[in-house]
Parts: C-alpha cells; sequence; structure tokens
C-alpha cells in the first residue's frame, strides 16, 4: 500500500507569482498539441490539402477557447446545474476549479465548426487532423490530477500493490485512477490512433475511432473512479462519466460507418 506524496500544487513562487503544477500540465498540453500537428500537416492526405504550420497554430488557438469555454460550461450543466443557477456569477470563478472533459470535448468541436467554415475547409478534415493529437494532451492533463492528489479512485484492497491513500479521501487504499487514465485515454489511446491515422483514411474515419476509443477507455476506467460525492452512481450504478460517454461511442460507430459508406480521403479537397 502507497501514500500519496501530498505534492505541492505550486510548482515555483515569484513573489506573488505562483506557478502551479496543473499549469504547466496544460502548457505542456498545448506543446504537444502543436508539435504532433505540425507533423501530421505535412502527411501527404494534408500537405496536399494545403495545410500549413499556421494552420496548426490557428487551431491551437481556437482549441484552446473551446477547451476552456467548454469545459466549463460542460461542468455547470452536467455537473452541478442547480448550484449554478442559483449562483450564476460563480460560472466565471473558474478558479474554483470545476472542468468537465466532455464539455470540453463540445467545446473544442463548436471552435472546430467555426474554424472550418472560416477557412471553407471540410469540418471532418479538421477533426481527423487533430484527433491523434489529443490524448497526450488528456495524458498530461491527468498527471496534473495525480499531482494534485485529486480525482482519485474507488477504494481497494490493502493487498493491491499499487493501492493508495489520499490525503482527504481517508485512511483506505485506492485506485491511482488518475494514473490508470494517463495510461488508457493517454498513452494506449495515443499510440492506437497515431497508428491507425498514418496512412489516408476516409474523412471521417479518424475522429469516429478517436470517440469510440476514448469512450471506451474512459468508461472503462470509470469503474475503478470514485464517481463525484454530490452525484454518487446513476441508472444502472453507472456514474455520470459513463453515462457521457455511451452517445459519444455511439456517435463514434455511426461516424465510422458513415466515413467508410462515403469514403472520401481525409485530405481531399471536397465542399464544406
Amino acid at each position: 500500500m502507497l501514500v500519496h506524496p501530498k505534492i505541492d500544487p505550486v510548482a515555483l513562487q515569484i513573489g506573488p507569482l505562483a506557478i502551479h503544477w496543473y499549469g504547466i500540465t496544460y502548457l505542456v498540453a498545448f506543446g504537444l498539441f502543436l508539435w504532433l500537428a505540425s507533423i501530421r500537416v505535412r502527411q501527404t492526405q494534408f500537405a496536399q490539402a494545403g495545410w500549413t504550420r499556421r494552420d496548426v497554430e490557428d487551431l491551437l488557438f481556437y482549441g484552446v477557447l473551446g477547451v476552456v469555454i467548454g469545459g466549463r460550461l460542460g461542468y455547470v450543466l452536467f455537473y452541478k446545474p442547480g448550484y449554478y443557477a442559483s449562483h450564476p456569477l460563480e460560472i466565471f470563478a473558474v478558479w474554483k476549479g470545476g472542468m468537465a472533459f466532455h464539455g470540453g470535448l463540445l467545446g473544442v468541436i463548436a471552435a472546430m465548426g467555426v474554424f472550418a467554415w472560416l477557412r471553407k475547409r471540410p469540418f471532418w478534415q479538421v477533426t481527423d487532423l487533430i484527433a491523434p493529437c489529443v490524448p497526450t494532451g488528456l495524458a498530461s492533463g491527468r498527471i496534473g490530477n495525480f499531482i494534485n492528489g485529486e480525482l482519485w479512485g474507488r477504494v481497494t484492497s490493502p493487498d493491491l500493490p499499487w493501492g493508495m491513500v489520499f490525503s482527504g479521501a481517508g485512511p483506505e487504499p485506492r485506485h491511482p485512477s488518475q494514473l490508470y487514465q494517463f495510461g488508457m485515454e493517454g498513452l494506449l489511446l495515443f499510440g492506437f490512433l497515431w497508428w491507425f491515422s498514418r496512412k489516408p483514411r476516409p474523412m471521417g474515419q479518424v475522429s469516429g475511432a478517436f470517440l469510440i476509443g476514448y469512450g471506451l477507455c474512459r468508461f472503462t476506467a470509470e469503474f475503478f473512479r470514485e464517481p463525484d460525492a454530490f452525484l454518487g452512481y446513476l441508472a444502472l450504478g453507472m456514474s455520470m462519466g459513463q453515462w457521457l460517454c455511451v452517445p459519444m461511442i455511439l456517435a463514434g460507430i455511426v461516424l465510422c460507418a458513415w466515413s467508410a459508406r462515403r469514403g472520401f480521403p481525409a485530405g481531399e479537397k471536397v465542399a464544406a
């Protein structure tokens, strides 16, 4: 049985300026996206469609807005709608925490839709480009969760060698579910999507694979993650995270089937 090391959430203090580990993980996530997407635009199917490094930089800007706005609104609407309806001004208090991945995903989808419309590019071409670059950012975020000792796992047997006691979660050992998610929705999903997207696929296929892959990884991880105390378990004993993954997986299956039938290569210049 292990004990969480209680890492100081502040990585560096310079006078009144505090740099938090969680902020650093966000910077790492954005840096990895910039690097990986720059590699993607040099691949034949995207290079032939006229994608450039400047496009990647613009995508990052749109994506950051989508993550922050969507992630916050997703938390407000999916997890605490009643509370924020009574305290609407606290919706803007992002420094108090409260972000939801599924909301962030919807925010990014909306942001990519705006980008595609403004640049007159097919929407699924845009999402196929960025999909394999997202899991490393998710992995970085889970490391931030682990450093902060938050979003811990469910209680497990004291015999589990990597069971961990988290401060504030009681004396029982728990699954370090942040690390499970780091491995599954981060490293594993990245490896699969990067391999899957190395050769041209029908437009929308890589995006569909991301939705299915993330949905399955997150759904599985939720069996080891402690559900939010204010929600607990919902219908059929599933957590909110699992219920939000169900439409995500179904949407991915429909998208993969539709793209396979349509058959346009991801980099082909077709009408948006």
